[in-house]
């Protein structure tokens, strides 16, 4: 009896490595490197900027954060309207100082997400990290989430950027992926 297709084994096994070395690509670094971890230990603060249509870096600014719940990404959030946000939803990749604008550096992808866990990861965390949400009450809330006058930003890092770089606003943003 013949077979109805001749599958060659030689182009199954192609098929296959392509597929793990995709997958391997995609997920080579989806986690806060350990330089970032021993600089992010302490910070209030880092500095946040997104791609504009044109490829060139916005200005960086400075913004409260906090770890994912895994700690392998960063969690920030900001008002729906904001450039930032804007830029975000369009698919923007982000490129995050720690520290200072002049700080270590790493570049990533972001999503904005109203994962109700997401959120309340943030409210604790600020509330416990920021002395100014907790005395004043500065920051974001419940109800500013809930009635969609804030949203929660996931930033996954995607790889780091050499010591030395620096926010230079106008200018080509770097590649998401390494070349």
């Amino acid at each position: 009896m013949r077979r109805k297709f001749d599958v060659r084994p030689g182009l199954v096994a192609l098929a296959v490595i392509t597929v793990v070395l995709l997958f391997a690509a995609s997920a080579a670094r989806s986690e806060i490197s350990q330089r970032d971890k021993d600089v992010l230990t302490g910070k209030e603060l880092i500095y946040i900027a997104t791609v504009r249509k044109d490829g060139n870096q916005s200005k960086a600014v400075p913004v409260w954060f906090t770890s994912n719940a895994d700690g392998n990404g960063i969690l920030i959030q900001t008002g729906p309207d904001t450039w930032k946000a804007k830029r975000i939803k369009r698919g923007s990749p982000v490129l995050i100082w720690i520290g200072a604008a002049n700080g270590p550096a790493f570049i990533g992808k972001a999503e904005i997400t109203s994962d109700a866990a997401v959120q309340k990861k943030i409210l604790d965390d600020f509330r416990k990290k920021y002395w100014q949400n907790r005395v004043l009450g500065i920051g974001p809330s419940r109800s500013e989430f809930t009635s969609g006058a804030r949203v929660a930003i996931a930033i996954t890092p995607a790889r780091d950027l050499p010591d030395g770089f620096s926010s230079a606003p106008g200018t080509p943003a770097p590649p998401l992926e390494a070349k």
